[in-house]
């Protein structure tokens, strides 16, 4: 501990020595502090800014740098001026956080907000894309406190319902890739002289597998009309594998499905009626 607080004070003095006001630093700034103290060493790598702070983030003649935010969560751009500096398709997302915007292409004034309260699960997920490109792509810079951060870096209420609302959204993902598994869509092409055809393969809607199935209409709650999707017509139904309690018609009694008029509820292809 005393070798510790030794190179402290080394490091310190130097400071001093080399005519730094050390009243104006903060502890970070002194050679060797994350070394002594690495676990502050995460939160130290860190700024957190006001949004007045991040307004002057905007890549302007005369301005700091070029940053924006997404979710509270900072970026350094620079790398990306032709889109985002002066002039650049993008520049309006510059010196703020506009998160918002990135869901509902409003690039109004009114609509450049981090407010996301409303937005769907699904919109959230959409969200949480661009915050994985940036963090891909672009420096992190920090937090912006305010809406998502405060001023100790920690998330707010907004940040923790927003995250909420992204692991619904992952949730449901998740039961769609599994309904895409258990109902892929049909091979479908259309021609003037025969009109459309659906088709079953064991590959169609990109789902491979080792069953083919039959054409049906598929009605989801909440949407307008149908979609054709492949159905496994044998074995017990989806959820009881195994289970002699069932019939061995696969997925074929499931209630969101109806057979298509004219077409043999057997065949592996339908044409569909105009």
């Amino acid at each position: 501990m005393l070798g510790y607080l030794s190179a402290a004070a080394i490091c310190l003095a130097a400071v001093v020595l080399i005519d730094f006001d050390p009243w104006s630093l903060t502890f970070h700034d002194i050679p060797g502090y994350l070394y002594l103290f690495p676990e502050n060493s995460a939160r130290g790598a860190e700024k957190l800014l006001s949004k007045e702070e991040l307004h002057r983030y905007t890549g302007v003649t005369g301005s700091s740098g070029l940053y924006l935010a997404v979710l509270g969560q900072v970026f350094d751009v620079q790398k990306g001026r032709e889109h985002y500096g002066p002039g650049g398709s993008y520049s309006f997302f510059a010196g703020k956080d506009a998160s918002r915007a990135y869901v509902t292409g409003d690039f109004s004034e009114n609509g450049l907000v981090d407010d996301v309260s409303g937005l769907s699960p699904s919109e959230m997920l959409t969200l949480q894309d661009w915050l994985s490109f940036y963090k891909k792509n672009y420096v992190f810079v920090g937090k912006l406190v305010g809406h998502f951060y405060d001023e100790f870096g920690e998330p707010t209420a907004a940040a923790k319902e927003a995250k909420a609302v992204m692991d619904e959204g992952l949730k449901l993902k998740g039961q769609q890739q599994e309904q895409r598994k258990q109902f892929p869509s049909c091979n479908s092409e259309w021609t003037s002289t025969s009109g459309t055809k659906v088709w079953c393969s064991q590959k169609s809607g990109g789902i491979e597998r080792d069953w083919t199935g039959v054409p049906r209409k598929m009605y989801t709650p909440g949407s307008e009309g149908h979609h054709c999707v492949c159905v496994r017509t044998t074995g017990s139904p989806t959820g009881h594998s195994g289970s002699s309690a069932y019939s061995n018609r696969g997925d074929l009694d499931n209630p969101k499905l109806q057979e298509y008029e004219g077409c043999h509820p057997n065949s592996e292809w339908c044409m569909l009626k105009d």
